[in-house]
């Protein structure tokens, strides 16, 4: 299995850790002593099937759930009771499952609610213009407008114009078809050229793979799998994705762990057929800058 390319060197002090934590929804215990520790410069992916409790452990790193034990450290200090929005203005900053844009206002007016509490920082909206080129042309248009891909790159743009220091990817791939996914995944080397650390959730393994530095992989709320790409095989993701025994044939869905057929997915979306506009748009078939 290869290394991405542009891997950061390790440094000495994780960005962000998590240690033993425990987070209940009413009587369910969504995350069972979970721990992981992100390293500035990494893209630290956390994979598994749905309701594996992914999207549990961002929202709690970015506050928006209360553990019930553990703790959560962001650049040495202790940040597990502190709000939300303070979070997000010390540089923990999330791109939500399912976007959450703000439908009746423009891509422009999105992403001013992002810099609304932006840190001093390399990304303006001008910036971001410049990485989704075809944001400029259409900036005054409403996003509940435009297409899935779209508005995921308004939703990470928003996110960006917050200058984090660590960026939560919640899901980037849902919904969305392969050629839109593989586009915006195309544009995580220029995002961390600026800095940044990435911790991603992704239940396409295969994608997750390409791009991370460090796996986690959680099944019901534990962890099942830890190391570097490089060092686990294709065998052992499955087994811990599917909680299979060692050996196992697999199971339904089993070949999907590497994108081929993937466990069914909450939510809607694309459904892997791209508009026409949007094959254009993220194909790179077209000659204008749209996209590039």
């Amino acid at each position: 299995m290869s290394e991405p390319a542009g891997r950061a060197p390790e440094a000495s002090e994780p960005i962000l850790e998590v240690r033993e934590l425990t987070v209940h929804h009413g009587q369910l215990r969504a995350l069972d002593h979970i721990s992981l520790r992100v390293f500035p410069g990494e893209v630290y992916a956390i994979i598994g099937a749905n309701g594996a409790g992914k999207s549990t452990l961002l929202r709690t790193i970015a506050g928006l759930h209360q553990p019930t034990e553990g703790s959560i450290r962001y650049d040495g200090q202790d940040v597990t009771r502190i709000r939300p929005e303070r979070r997000a203005i010390s540089g923990i900053v999330m791109v939500p499952e399912g976007r959450r844009l703000f439908g009746s206002l423009t891509v422009e007016e999105n992403l001013q609610v992002g810099a609304t509490y932006a840190r001093k920082g390399p990304w303006t909206i001008e910036r971001v213009y410049e990485l989704f080129s075809w944001m400029r042309d259409r900036r005054a248009q409403r996003t509940e407008q435009l297409s899935g891909g779209e508005q995921q790159s308004v939703a990470i743009g928003r996110a960006l114009v917050a200058n984090p220091r660590v960026l939560l990817l919640d899901e980037l791939s849902l919904g969305l078809a392969p050629v839109v996914v593989q586009r915006i995944y195309g544009m995580l080397p220029e995002i961390l050229a600026t800095g940044l650390t990435v911790l991603l959730v992704e239940q396409d393994v295969s994608q997750a793979l390409r791009v991370a530095s460090h796996l986690q992989c959680l099944l019901e709320g534990r962890t099942t799998l830890e190391g570097k790409p490089s060092e686990v095989t294709p065998e052992q993701v499955e087994v811990a994705y599917f909680g299979l025994r060692q050996g196992g044939s697999g199971g339904p869905g089993a070949e999907g762990v590497w994108g081929e057929r993937l466990p069914p997915r909450s939510g809607g979306g694309l459904g892997g057929v791209v508009p026409p506009e949007e094959e254009q748009l993220w194909s790179g078939s077209t000659t204008s800058s749209r996209g590039s």
